[in-house]
């Protein structure tokens, strides 16, 4: 079904880059601009509550609104807050423009991130085929691993697995985030590409997909449950699954209130409540109700 690919046994156990990895929301002042210090903080606040990895201005950094002398400006700040600690920077420079997306992953590399996020072009939705000549057209761009986000949801296209198959041929394109929230397409891409590490784009799968393979989770509610987070994921890692279904089963109530109202707006309101002011969202979003805020912060004392 998919050809030149086997399963292997070892390359499911490898995760490039780390097993916890937060998207990060963007900080805002009150001007409606980037606080980077607030930012430079949430970095570091980030790094010591479990991730092993920052993706910035992903989804839930607002990349959609944002300029690109923002997210260049926001990369920036991220390398210079974890630089002296093991922790990944990963660039979400992809856009629905294979030029544009190019642009920014070279600048993203000379600002010193140590990898580059592409989500699947949205809006044209692009064949198969073009999916595979977009990928390859950004991982030639730099000397950095790529990330493939795959949400077809947000995007209105599926990358399916024979187009991973066919991507996991070059050698920088080393992961998937899978958002496709469906275990048995994980499963398959796992069985079918193994040399694709899987994350997990959706926290409430995280646990079952690594049961079938994932090496890890790209996180939202990792910002108010680090620790729980990184402990579940450890336990599935070290196949301690009666700790991880607890914990799994624990943060449910955290994954669904966070998504209450459109992401990152509960998140981002329910941290300036529980750590610091990161400010509101930016139009098209609007701030969540103070009822899904108090939902979340209650789900947030996870144990």
């Amino acid at each position: 079904m998919y050809p030149g690919r086997t399963m292997s046994d070892t390359t499911s156990s490898e995760a490039p880059l780390g097993r916890v990895l937060t998207a990060m929301v963007t900080p805002f002042n009150d001007s409606g601009n980037i606080d980077h210090q607030k930012l430079w903080d949430l970095a570091r606040h980030l790094s010591e509550q479990g991730s092993d990895g920052l993706v910035v201005t992903g989804t839930t950094g607002e990349s959609p609104t944002l300029s690109d002398e923002e997210k260049l400006a926001a990369y920036g700040t991220v390398v210079e807050a974890v630089k002296e600690r093991d922790t990944i920077v990963v660039a979400g420079t992809g856009t629905y423009d294979t030029a544009h997306s190019v642009a920014l992953s070279e600048e993203a590399q000379r600002l010193g991130v140590d990898a580059i996020m592409a989500v699947t072009p949205y809006y044209s939705r692009p064949s198969q085929q073009g999916l595979v000549g977009h990928f390859t057209t950004v991982a030639n761009a730099t000397d950095l691993p790529l990330l493939v986000y795959n949400i077809p949801a947000r995007t209105g296209r599926l990358i399916e697995v024979a187009t991973l198959a066919a991507l996991s041929e070059h050698p920088q394109i080393v992961a998937t985030k899978d958002a496709v929230m469906d275990v048995e397409f994980t499963s398959k891409t796992v069985r079918y590409v193994p040399d694709l590490a899987v994350y997990s784009g959706q926290d409430s799968y995280t646990l079952p997909m690594m049961v079938a393979g994932a090496v890890g989770v790209v996180s939202v509610i990792s910002h108010l449950a680090g620790p729980q987070v990184a402990a579940m994921v450890k336990g599935a890692v070290s196949n301690d699954f009666v700790a991880a279904r607890r914990l799994h089963l624990a943060l449910l109530p955290l994954c669904e209130a966070c998504f209450l109202e459109p992401n990152p707006g509960p998140v981002k309101l329910a941290l300036g409540r529980l750590w610091e002011s990161c400010g509101d969202v930016r139009l098209p979003l609007t701030n969540p109700s103070e009822e899904t805020i108090a939902a979340v912060m209650t789900a947030a004392n996870v144990q």
